[in-house]
């Protein structure tokens, strides 16, 4: 995991910094060269001043486009919302404040309408561009992307809900060689970077991408105090405690406090989503509360704290864990990817709604110079992503953004076999002998067997099952830390994404139970 740990900063000093000045300012996220949210939603602009002045904003390419006034209340924070604009650029807004006739004066340059991306979670979506495959052709051709920005916040825990970030390590740029691979896990994320270069080059229009992620960090830092009560969650256990103290920030809510609580005001498209290699070292069995709880409070803060511009249920992907151990000791990676989909094995579904998977239990690198955990193909695993985003947040139904998944699972006594039948075309890539395996017990713990792949049809995968013929009462596939070898999985679709894990239990009288 990523080796950087940082103090945890007092959270009155911060708090005090936001208002201590009189002075006109934006909130730290803003800057010249950023990308604000496009129509149809409208992009929010806040910052501080002088309780009781007049701000005005104006927006102008040539010529005025609109201007925008409200008044500064005894807050000291302002908030303006733009009339929706249409994607395009460069623009010039500027601010102004009106008090005891003084005026000030703010203004960003170099402004672009887009779509605005926000990618979070730990050490592998902190790897940056220089640190995967084919790294000097990917910085090389950075310059080729000016009007995908990027912006990385600075990190920083706080004991309390922050206003603004205290820290920024990257303000918004445009992309070079330099910023894109400043350092190893510092800035700028590989999987945000290229999941906006791959969607700028469909879309064709401004990406603005915001990165906000810890290395070594649990979910439960990343999640509000009242996501975690949605989980019955207070405290930590003593494994949590007991993490390496060269992980990130473990304590609830530090991270979701002052890395996240801060950008709820702006305008957002959606979410990508890197995280749970340190939650298989804590307790697995709360993730599949946690990460639906987790999404559905960013989606609440998002949306509110935006004046309701970003949308209630707004695309959020995320990436289904990869792989660490060859030889793995416990089930935990395998547990972590099924709680990912809330127990039912892909997404979306009735708990994870608007959401989509990249699944990556193919992209094993156990030659990672960054330690097996990080694995250096993050092309693969942006291009998968934006598989889900074109599909679920452009509409694009043309588009196959998940794995083969099981619809029917049929035990044949008589031939000592299994049938398992999929709901799209599959491919069979490769006959294995240990990746699906049955459970002959019906006891409260599976004793799982391995059984081999037979055949297959266009949509069907024949096992055989010489183990337990007449009382197999479960079925699971890819269920390991390590199930697949380099792009080697079993079950693939035409499109070359492969089958997600799955596990399945009989039940009396009604068949298998499969999500």
């Amino acid at each position: 995991m990523e080796l950087e740990n940082r103090s945890l900063i007092p959270s009155v000093l911060l708090i005090t910094s936001n208002l201590a000045s009189a002075t006109l300012r934006l909130a730290s996220y803003y800057g010249d060269h950023m990308v604000l949210q496009k129509q149809p939603s409208q992009a929010v602009i806040w910052g501080y001043g002088d309780p009781g002045a007049n701000i005005v904003v104006t927006v102008s390419k040539d010529r005025n486009v609109m201007e925008k006034m409200t008044d500064i209340k005894g807050s000291g924070i302002w908030k303006v919302l733009l009339s929706p604009m249409a994607q395009g650029g460069p623009f010039n807004i500027h601010i102004r404040q009106y008090w005891t006739g003084q005026v000030s004066n703010v203004t960003l340059n170099d402004v672009y309408f887009g779509d605005v991306w926000f990618c979070s979670g730990q050490s592998n979506m902190e790897m940056t561009v220089s640190q995967i495959f084919n790294a000097s052709k990917e910085l090389a051709e950075a310059s080729h992307y000016s009007l995908v920005r990027v912006f990385s916040a600075g990190l920083v825990q706080s004991e309390v809900e922050l206003q603004d970030l205290a820290s920024v390590s990257l303000p918004w740029s445009i992309p070079t060689a330099k910023n894109l691979g400043h350092g190893d896990f510092s800035y700028f994320s590989a999987v945000c970077w290229l999941f906006g270069r791959y969607l700028f080059e469909k879309l064709k229009y401004p990406i603005g991408l915001i990165d906000s992620s810890w290395g070594g960090t649990p979910i439960e830092a990343w999640s509000s105090k009242r996501a975690l009560r949605e989980c019955a969650i207070s405290g930590y256990s003593k494994k949590a405690a007991s993490l390496s103290i060269d992980s990130g920030p473990k304590v609830l809510s530090v991270l979701w406090n002052a890395m996240i609580h801060p950008f709820l005001n702006m305008t957002l498209q959606g979410v990508i989503w890197y995280q749970g290699e340190a939650n298989t070292l804590i307790d697995t069995s709360l993730y599949n509360c946690t990460f639906p709880a987790l999404i559905e409070d960013w989606r609440k803060g998002f949306h509110e704290g935006s004046d309701w511009q970003t949308q209630r249920y707004f695309p959020f992907g995320f990436v289904q864990l990869s792989t660490v151990r060859s030889k793995e000791h416990n089930d935990n990676f395998a547990r972590i990817r099924w709680h990912q989909t809330a127990d039912y094995g892909f997404v979306p579904n009735k708990k994870m709604l608007n959401t989509f998977m990249a699944v990556t239990i193919d992209l094993g690198d156990e030659s990672s110079p960054y330690g097996s955990i990080h694995p250096r193909d993050k092309q693969t695993v942006a291009s998968r992503l934006l598989r889900g985003a074109l599909a679920l947040a452009y509409g694009d139904k043309s588009i196959a953004f998940q794995g083969p998944y099981p619809e029917r699972v049929e035990v044949d006594v008589a031939r000592k076999s299994i049938n398992v039948s999929y709901k799209g075309d599959i491919l069979l890539r490769r006959l294995t002998n240990n990746t699906f395996e049955v459970c002959c017990s019906a006891e409260s713990l599976c004793h799982w067997s391995p059984v081999s792949i037979a055949t297959s049809a266009s949509h069907t995968v024949i096992l055989h099952n010489p183990e337990c013929p007449n009382s197999t009462v479960g079925l699971r596939y890819a269920w390991s830390e390590w199930p697949c070898d380099y792009k080697l999985c079993p079950i693939y679709n035409t499109e070359g994404l492969p089958a997600p894990p799955f596990i399945t239990f009989s039940q009396k009288n009604s068949g298998w139970n499969i999500s």
